[in-house]
């Protein structure tokens, strides 16, 4: 009877730890931009609170379609402000966003094509296949189309584009040499330190919109304070540190 008792006790607090470990997870919804960084800041989160966080990968378009289906996210970090701010208004969120990097655009590629003068480098006959991140669903893609527009070469280079559905596509295509070149973020350079050797170059900020990567905790019938700690390390010296050392602004 006393082996019984103790077997329920065991049992019963392993149910209670499961559980409680089960709630120390929180599932983030993470632009594609952030897929290499994202690991080091969750490293970092949990040696700080103990809170373990599952991130989902993916356009910050997408992933705003997703929540508004119902996707079961505590927390959106997003390529742009506008996506936030979107599903704040349309009343998805449970605190106003915030910004919590700006993003630095790069046009980047495995060959020494020589970037001094990029915009001609992409009109010459040696450039034949250059990625950008869809610029409907991918902010990183419409900073690209912007600058290209500017620089009044983007019509003359749309038969060359490949197009990708998120950044951690493009970036796939610059690195495995499916393209000549391809925009990204600097982020990516940080990523493929000892492994892949890249030439790149940043892309003059004044020739696209800011971009402004904001986060939003997502509105849940459950307790959000683990997201709500989430949010605020984002904010902190740490995650800056950590966000800096990839190339972002904070």
């Amino acid at each position: 009877m006393k082996n019984i008792k103790k077997s329920i006790i065991v049992t019963a607090a392993f149910l209670v730890m499961s559980v409680s470990l089960f709630a120390q997870s929180l599932k983030v919804a993470v632009a594609a931009n952030l897929q290499s960084v994202i690991k080091v800041l969750g490293k970092d989160f949990k040696q700080k609170t103990g809170i373990e966080i599952e991130p989902i990968v993916g356009s910050s378009g997408n992933l705003t379609t997703q929540i508004k289906n119902g996707a079961p996210f505590d927390l959106f970090l997003s390529a742009d402000m506008g996506f936030p701010e979107t599903l704040y208004k349309e009343g998805f969120g449970a605190k106003e966003p915030a910004v919590y990097a700006y993003g630095s655009l790069i046009i980047c590629s495995t060959q020494n094509i020589g970037f001094e003068n990029w915009e001609r480098a992409l009109l010459s006959q040696r450039i034949k296949k250059i990625a950008i991140a869809n610029p409907t669903i991918a902010p990183y893609g419409k900073a690209a189309e912007e600058s290209l527009k500017l620089k009044g070469i983007l019509d003359d280079i749309k038969s060359k584009v490949v197009t990708g559905e998120s950044i951690a596509q493009v970036n796939t295509y610059i690195t495995t040499g499916v393209v000549d070149v391809g925009f990204t973020t600097r982020a990516l350079v940080k990523d493929a330190e000892g492994k892949t050797t890249l030439y790149w170059k940043e892309i003059d900020p004044k020739s696209y919109t800011p971009i402004k990567q904001g986060m939003i905790i997502i509105k849940q019938t459950k307790d959000n304070t683990d997201a709500l700690k989430f949010y605020e390390y984002m904010l902190s010296p740490a995650a800056k540190a950590i966000l800096k050392e990839y190339g972002y602004g904070v």
